[in-house]
């Protein structure tokens, strides 16, 4: 296959595009990748759709390899079975809704767990039609607050997903267990570092859950890694250890003590080591239980005041705490919030006004490092007043706990006792769930199984985003020039450049574009004549990032080209009869 630069659609640009945020963004359009055409809605361009294509059929190869079968669901939804399963509710703003003419209630499909649910249901009745696993690869859309990064997060774009149905739960880890290993596959071959994390599974349910992250210092996804164990995970889901219970026998009653001007931690740390000293070291942050008020906005519209509890020496993290409530969205509470509930006083609240039975009512959830027994130093609900030696289950009982506060380099690992955690940033690329019964559960998905008993199926879902992979792909492989694509997905495996106005260059290179061609090479050709000169050539080479630049050029006087590694720079000059052979060779490894 040759594409001709000179009718090739496409155009380079020299300039960044205004709204590009990150690297990936900006070369991917000015390649000549894709084009935006609304906010976080893209149009693949030919050398990009190549390149999504690519990563396509290496998703497809390992797929089919574990015995998954392809079909394809229609992206233009019914309401009904998203209605059955609560997540056209749970969804809320996240989702296109639309109307037919009758006004009917239709989406665009965000996921499709419900459509694969219910083929299976139409289909299959009997255990012997199970195991089963099939996938589609069709474009999903969501509306996302704040589409950004390009192809990275946008409102519209490609996920492969896949789905299992087994009979039993040994069965979802054994389709589990041969997914995961299909995903290590496809992600080796995709060409980038990934690391494999613990995950929550929000929305979507179920047990086990485990992301596949690109790393990638742009990436959204904050993750931590033991430094001794294996331990690995997206902060969302890391779990603190809670330390155990302590005897408070002993302990002195609660005492409120005055600590005027002293509305931040800070202040208030710094004022009880000036007025109330302790004898064995000073009062530190965490010696405080820090209470932040927030909102919770639920699906349905309805909003919840809700308080959390963390030590003083920490802050709530807003992408961890979403991580536990999705899909509920959460607010800090501001001034007219705060004004519905006269009990709470603002710089000085307590856990004496908190909970749901309480004069305000406000659920109270702490940190899982607030165990029974601890003694901390919080408010006094009264303007500056703080309490000291409050005592968990002695002088207050918290709503529960949840995993909310951040997670911080040196933290313990929860996994063991040696290593301290570590962490970096990552793009989410493919994500796996052991689902279970949910879905099937709502639409009444049941076989029979051996005994001609009804059960129900359990399912795994496993998602992968091939758009979202060609700008992880382009993030981690760029350089200072351009792209630099991997050979298993880059547009075209040579990029010839004919460089130079003598006839006998382009005569020159035409042949060896024809001969590679017929040896089975995809050769991108860049035979523009005219006004385009060599040093523009050059540097849309670099810009589209193929793996093998061959030019002909100067060196053709001497009967050589020079065949040029995009990744490395290495550059040799191969007599012009041995061509064909040696970028073959290549090509081929």
């Amino acid at each position: 296959m040759i594409l001709r630069m000179s009718s090739l659609f496409v155009r380079t640009l020299r300039d960044d595009p205004n709204d590009a945020e990150v690297p990936s963004h900006r070369l991917l359009v000015r390649a000549g990748y894709i084009r935006r055409s609304a906010p976080g809605i893209y149009t693949w361009l030919p050398l990009g759709l190549r390149v999504l294509r690519r990563v396509e059929n290496i998703i497809r190869d390992e797929m089919d390899a574990i015995g998954a079968q392809e079909l394809l669901f229609p992206a233009l939804l019914p309401k009904e079975p998203y209605e059955a399963s609560g997540r056209w509710t749970d969804y809320g703003d996240s989702i296109f809704r639309i109307k037919d003419r009758k006004g009917a209630d239709y989406l665009l499909g965000p996921t499709h767990e419900e459509m694969f649910t219910l083929v299976v249901k139409d289909l299959y009745s009997s255990y012997k039609d199970l195991p089963l696993s099939i996938y589609q690869i069709q474009n999903k859309y969501r509306d996302e607050a704040r589409p950004r990064a390009g192809l990275l997060r946008g409102r519209e774009f490609v996920m492969k997903d896949s789905y299992s149905f087994d009979i039993d739960d040994a069965g979802l880890e054994a389709s589990y267990a041969k997914h995961r290993d299909a995903y290590v596959r496809i992600f080796d071959r995709l060409g980038f570092e990934y690391v494999i994390v613990k995950a929550t599974s929000g929305a979507m349910g179920g047990s086990a859950s485990e992301e596949f992250l690109a790393k990638a210092d742009v990436g959204e996804d904050t993750y931590v890694r033991c430094t001794h164990c294996d331990y690995a995970a997206n902060v969302e889901a890391v779990a603190v250890r809670p330390p155990a219970p302590a005897p408070y026998d002993d302990a002195p009653a609660a005492h409120a003590e005055d600590t005027p001007d002293t509305p931040t931690i800070e202040t208030l740390v710094d004022h009880l080591n000036a007025a109330y000293p302790r004898d064995d070291r000073p009062w530190e942050a965490g010696d405080t239980l820090k209470n932040v008020l927030v909102v919770l906005k639920h699906p349905d519209g309805t909003r919840e005041p809700l308080a959390i509890g963390v030590p003083g020496d920490r802050e709530v993290d807003q992408k961890r705490l979403e991580g536990q409530l999705d899909p509920i969205e959460v607010e800090a509470m501001d001034e007219a919030e705060m004004a519905k509930h006269p009990a709470l006083v603002k710089g000085y609240i307590g856990p004496e006004v908190l909970g749901e039975d309480s004069k305000s009512g406000i659920r109270f959830l702490v940190d899982p490092r607030v165990v029974e027994g601890t003694r901390w130093v919080t408010g006094a609900n009264t303007p500056g007043s703080h309490v000291l030696d409050l005592v968990v289950g002695r002088d207050f009982t918290p709503d529960g706990t949840i995993e909310a506060a951040d997670v911080r380099d040196g933290d313990a690992c929860p996994s063991c006792d040696e290593g301290t955690l570590e962490s970096a940033r990552g793009v989410e690329m493919g994500h796996i769930f052991q689902l279970g019964r949910k879905y099937a559960e709502a639409l009444d998905l049941k076989v029979l199984d051996e005994n001609g008993k009804l059960v129900t199926v359990t399912m795994g879902s496993y998602g992968i985003g091939p758009s979202r992979a060609v700008a992880a792909i382009a993030e981690g492989t760029l350089d200072d020039s351009g792209l630099c694509w991997p050979r298993d997905v880059a547009p075209a495996d040579v990029h010839v450049v004919a460089a130079g106005k003598d006839a006998a260059i382009f005569e020159a290179a035409e042949e060896l574009v024809a001969a590679l061609s017929k040896q089975g090479i995809d050769v991108l050709f860049d035979d523009r004549a005219g006004k385009v000169s060599p040093g523009v050539k050059f540097k849309d080479a670099e810009l589209i990032g193929v793996p093998t630049i061959v030019t002909v050029g100067r060196g053709l006087a001497d009967g050589v080209v020079e065949v040029r590694d995009r990744a490395t720079d290495e550059r040799v000059e191969v007599p012009v009869a041995d061509a064909v052979a040696h970028v073959a060779s290549v090509v081929r490894g």
